[in-house]
């Protein structure tokens, strides 16, 4: 019994720390690659998913959020804008 509730432990740890990693925006994340957090999390049982967790309450390898801008200060958003009003003025 508590063979099966340690590899439950296990197996739950993780699929939560892999699939953290696998929905992060970035390719790497406290210096490591991204597959190189995987291969730490599955590898290294019960240490390598309370490290990646341990680093996500800590805040650890976040760097500042990009500003939030209006749509008229979005440079790509203005860009794509004078498209559309160029396009709708060949039509006409």
């Amino acid at each position: 019994m508590k063979f099966l509730l340690l590899a439950a432990l296990y197996v739950a740890l993780t699929a939560y720390a892999v699939t953290d990693v696998l929905n992060k925006g970035r390719e790497s994340y406290a210096g490591l690659h991204r597959s190189a957090w995987i291969a730490i999390i599955i590898l290294a049982p019960y240490i390598g998913a309370l490290i990646w967790i341990g680093l996500q309450w800590r805040g650890g390898g976040r760097g500042a959020p990009p500003p939030q801008r209006a749509p008229d200060d979005d440079p790509d958003y203005l860009r794509w804008l004078r498209q559309q009003e160029r396009r709708k003025g060949n039509r006409d």
